[in-house]
């Protein structure tokens, strides 16, 4: 199974992205499906806070927000929609985070985006439309984990690896 899974296009993508940000790194594919903080925590030997969970928001003007997030947060929406001068965010349906992304949702990284709909990418690789913040509480942490394009596969970083790697504006999206 792993052989299959790093021949998928999306875990590809992936790699590619680690590559151009420079970060020494590789997809390591689990066992056991990665679709939770928890479920990923778990088959890794870690603790929750040390999953950076990418979640996609729909800003009010429809462009996606991604919150890279420690999997010991819930995102607390009104507090990100605040910081970023916004009355509310909205939940992102499977439908528009794959068009946005190209990933599916439990596989959904925070680097190699390839979205259907954009009018182009930034300097790091997102939509020209898309906002990036990351969970400060990463930071509490020497090694973290992310999705690397599907469930069963994950990548270890640093949180200063990941600020750099996908030009995240860090925030404290949660109390602790």
């Amino acid at each position: 199974m792993s052989e299959s899974v790093r021949d998928k296009a999306s875990v590809r993508r992936v790699v590619e992205a680690l590559a151009r940000a420079g970060l020494d790194t590789s997809v390591r594919v689990l066992d056991d499906s990665a679709r939770t903080a928890a479920d990923a925590a778990a088959a890794l030997g870690v603790e929750v806070g040390q999953i950076a969970s990418s979640i996609v928001f729909r800003l009010p003007d429809d462009h996606p927000l991604l919150v890279i997030t420690s999997g010991r947060h819930r995102v607390d929406t009104a507090r990100v929609a605040a910081a970023l001068g916004h009355v509310e965010l909205h939940r992102a349906d499977a439908d528009y985070i794959r068009a946005w992304t190209g990933f599916a949702i439990g596989g959904v990284s925070p680097v190699g985006w390839s979205s259907s709909v954009s009018a182009g990418t930034s300097a790091t690789g997102y939509p020209k439309e898309a906002t990036v913040v990351i969970d400060e509480a990463l930071g509490d942490y020497d090694v973290v984990w992310a999705a690397a394009g599907h469930p069963h596969a994950v990548f270890a970083t640093t949180y200063e690896e990941l600020v750099r790697a996908t030009g995240a504006t860090p925030l404290a999206v949660a109390e602790d």
